[in-house]
């Protein structure tokens, strides 16, 4: 049976329970992280779970578990999973009140649940199954602390939701000002000419890994082609973008080649994506390959 860990308990998926009275379930007042593990090794987990110290910190959470102790959580889900590359779920709630009430007690004991699930992922190079997706553009609806990894996520599911109805992969999100600020459960950058452009990190916008990963993936390369510029994207940029991109820990690089029932630049797959999409697989597998390497036999 599928093992999850509850509140310092390892325990069977199908008896783990929480209370009713849980602030969780009752005010989404939580945080919460998607970790990809590669070979049972989680990938890029200090900068995951420094999110998760900044996300926790930003609804008053003290974290509960030391880096360390997570880290030993995620290795004894990840031996007992038979799939060798996962993907993690943790969620921090601020625990069971006494009582319904919008003021938070002191002295609550957080709720602490991390699981497991297999992931499908590319561990090479090998573009020749991938396929662009499509993506429809909406009005940003969610509140303005974006940038905090909160498990109030009802605006993001409506956004998602309306894509699928609209036979799309993802919704783009556009704020008052006609800008864009992120996908539905991903973030965003466009190609123009030799400019990458991704709006900055700042409060209505998460700090996606995967999204870090790219900018220092382009920023260490001295001879890059490419300028990266880290700013505000009109809606009219988009829509006359060369590529759309979006990312996700989960995700990892996507092209969108039909935006709102209209092509991405050629309507295809574009050259700059083959080229930054080999670059993260490379340190990917790199990565991936020495973890491998270092497991005992």
């Amino acid at each position: 049976m599928t093992q999850v860990y509850l509140n310092g308990h390892f325990i069977n998926q199908q008896d783990a329970m929480v209370s009713v009275m849980d602030r969780g379930f009752m005010f989404a007042d939580g945080a919460y992280e998607v970790i990809p593990a590669f070979y049972r090794v989680p990938f890029r987990v200090e900068q995951h779970l420094a999110r998760l110290d900044f996300s926790l910190s930003s609804i008053r959470i003290e974290n509960p578990l030391k880096h360390e102790e997570w880290l030993r959580v995620f290795a004894k889900l990840l031996a007992q999973n038979s799939s060798e590359h996962q993907s993690i779920y943790l969620q921090v709630t601020r625990g069971v009140a006494p009582d319904r009430n919008h003021l938070w007690p002191k002295g609550l004991e957080p709720t602490v649940f991390v699981m497991t699930s297999p992931l499908q992922m590319k561990l090479d190079e090998d573009f020749s199954h991938v396929q662009g997706m499509t993506a429809i553009t909406t009005e940003d609806l969610r509140w303005k602390r974006c940038d905090i990894k909160a498990i109030a996520l009802l605006p993001n599911v409506l956004h998602r939701q309306r894509a699928e109805e609209a036979g799309a992969d993802e919704a783009i999100l556009i704020n008052e000002q006609g800008q864009v600020t992120e996908g539905s459960s991903s973030n965003v950058f466009i190609v123009k000419g030799n400019e990458i452009a991704t709006p900055p990190k700042d409060m209505p916008i998460l700090g996606g890994i995967t999204r870090d990963l790219i900018i220092e993936l382009l920023q260490s390369d001295a001879k890059s082609n490419y300028t990266l510029s880290e700013r505000m994207v009109s809606q009219d940029e988009l829509h006359e973008a060369d590529e759309v991109w979006i990312t996700s820990s989960t995700k990892e690089i996507c092209p969108i080649t039909l935006l709102d029932n209209q092509p991405v630049g050629k309507g295809k797959i574009g050259a700059v994506w083959y080229d930054i999409a080999g670059r993260y697989q490379r340190y990917k597998l790199q990565l991936a390959t020495e973890h491998r390497e270092n497991l005992p036999t």
